[in-house]
C-alpha cells in the first residue's frame, strides 16, 4: 500500500500534467488496467464518460488536452487515507474550440495501487 506521501505526490503530478498537457505526462500516472469515470453537467446537459484500461482512457485524455485548457487552478482539499483520496478543485476551463470560459468546481475520488492511479471518478458543476 502507498503512503500518505506517494499518493500526495501522484495526485500532484496529476495535476500538473493535467495543467501542461502532455499526453504522454497524463497518461503515465494512470495504472494500465485503471477505471476512469467523468459526470458532469455543461449549459444543462448531462456528461458522463466510462473508460477501462489506458487503451480506452487515453482518447478521453487526449480528447480533453486538445479541447480544454485548465487556467487558475486551485487545490481547496484533499483528503487521503492510505490509498484512497477525495481531491476538491476549481479552475477556470477554456473551451479552445468554443472560446469560452467556464470557472468549475471538480471533486475527484482516486484510489492508488502501488505509484499509479487505479481508479479515477470525478463530478464537476460549473459556475
Amino acid at each position: 500500500m502507498p503512503d500518505r506521501l506517494t499518493v500526495e505526490q501522484l495526485l500532484r503530478e496529476l495535476y500538473a500534467a493535467r495543467i501542461d498537457g502532455p499526453l504522454d505526462r497524463l497518461c503515465g500516472v494512470f495504472a494500465t488496467d485503471a477505471h476512469f469515470r467523468i459526470a458532469g453537467t455543461s449549459d444543462g446537459k448531462p456528461i458522463a464518460i466510462a473508460a477501462h484500461g489506458i487503451g480506452e482512457i487515453r482518447p478521453w485524455l487526449a480528447m480533453m488536452v486538445k479541447t480544454f485548457k485548465l487556467a487558475n487552478h486551485q487545490i481547496i482539499s484533499m483528503i487521503i487515507d492510505g490509498p484512497r483520496a477525495a481531491v476538491h478543485w476549481r479552475a477556470d476551463i477554456l473551451s479552445r474550440i468554443t472560446g469560452t470560459v467556464v470557472p468549475t468546481q471538480l471533486v475527484d475520488l482516486i484510489e492508488v495501487r502501488e505509484t499509479r492511479i487505479a481508479s479515477y471518478i470525478e463530478f464537476f458543476v460549473p459556475g
